[in-house]
């Protein structure tokens, strides 16, 4: 059973998990013959949806998602907006968090103070070799620009996979004149890591095993994987960097 579940998406679940907890209300409320409100009901719904998804192994977020997603529903309902205005809202969120079902890796953007920290962990360049640097899953391209700009002897490289956050950094780039950096579109786990002197991620803790994995396989001896905030398993970094911004964000060196 566990074993099936985790070939199953987990937005898949926790929206199975949803209408299981709607007939659980649903089937509770006739029996007792109740007249709830339907914020009440929403309530309920989002409190068995919770439990539920916690006794079913999803990851702590989704607990606080399940919990408000049906009273969200209600609340947003009474103020009868359009229904323009709500496909509108759909459809910005799909081009933003495209791959987020499939991949499990939301849309997190780094700080300013993450860039600078990141640009002193690079390593110095030699006269025959230009330092190649990979952002995995490279958002909006701020990581990617910032570093074209002061370093401009390396290149960097952005892969993603989200419509919107590549044009958004695709334009970025071409539009600052950035000759040093360029975005793919595309899915991380198909880029070659072979040709990187630093692989650097901000992903989630999901997929961080199997990123590790992939740097084993792939990543030349004395190159660098970076991670912002998310650990590896059972690998403790070779070196934390402890960033004072609003998140208090913790960049993990590892040495390959």
């Amino acid at each position: 059973m566990r074993r099936t579940l985790k070939s199953i998406p987990p937005s898949v679940i926790a929206l199975l998990l949803q209408f299981c907890a709607y007939v659980v209300i649903q089937y509770a409320a006739g029996i007792a013959e109740v007249s709830a409100s339907p914020m009440l009901l929403a309530w309920s719904c989002g409190v068995v949806a919770a439990t539920l998804s916690f006794i079913f192994g999803l990851a702590k977020w989704w607990l606080l998602i399940q919990l408000l997603f049906a009273p969200t529903i209600v609340f947003m309902l009474g103020f009868e907006l359009p229904p323009s205005l709500s496909l509108g809202a759909f459809l910005i969120l799909l081009v933003v968090y495209w791959s987020t079902f499939r991949t499990q890796v939301p849309l997190y953007l780094s700080s300013n103070k993450v860039w600078d920290a990141l640009e002193n962990l690079l390593p110095e360049t030699e006269a025959d070799h230009a330092l190649k640097f990979i952002d995995l899953g490279s958002g909006l391209g701020g990581v990617l620009t910032h570093l074209a700009q002061a370093r401009p002897e390396g290149f960097y490289v952005g892969v993603e996979t989200a419509p919107l956050p590549f044009i958004w950094s695709w334009l970025r780039i071409r539009l600052g004149g950035y000759r040093n950096c360029q975005v793919d579109w595309g899915n991380l786990w198909d880029a070659d890591l072979s040709q990187y002197d630093v692989v650097f991620a901000y992903l989630s803790p999901i997929p961080m095993q199997k990123l590790w994995l992939k740097a084993q396989a792939e990543m030349q001896s004395g190159s660098i994987l970076i991670s912002s905030t998310f650990t590896i398993p059972n690998h403790a970094p070779d070196k934390s960097v402890t960033v004072d911004d609003l998140h208090q964000s913790t960049l993990l060196v590892w040495h390959m």
